[in-house]
């Protein structure tokens, strides 16, 4: 019963570490995301959607922040014409 007791609680304190890192992953590409919609309401919004559509594309984490510098000058861009 011993045993039991070490693995379950082992178990569940892996899958606990494992949700958090998850999280505070999504917390910092969300972070990113909104940093660099800076103050703008508008832009911010279209920041948080392009993040999901980075995401439904499965863009690499590595790349995340270069391509989502990417568009946000695209944002910049289309806002000037």
């Amino acid at each position: 019963m011993d045993y039991f007791i070490v693995v379950v609680t082992t178990l569940a304190g892996l899958v606990f570490h494992g949700w958090l890192f998850v999280r505070f992953r999504r917390w910092a590409d969300r972070d990113l995301a909104l940093s660099l919609g800076g103050t703008d309401k508008a832009k911010r919004a279209w920041m948080l959607e392009r993040l999901g559509e980075a995401r439904r594309q499965k863009i690499a984490r590595r790349a995340l922040p270069d391509w989502l510098k990417r568009e946000a000058d695209s944002y910049e861009a289309s806002r000037q014409i």
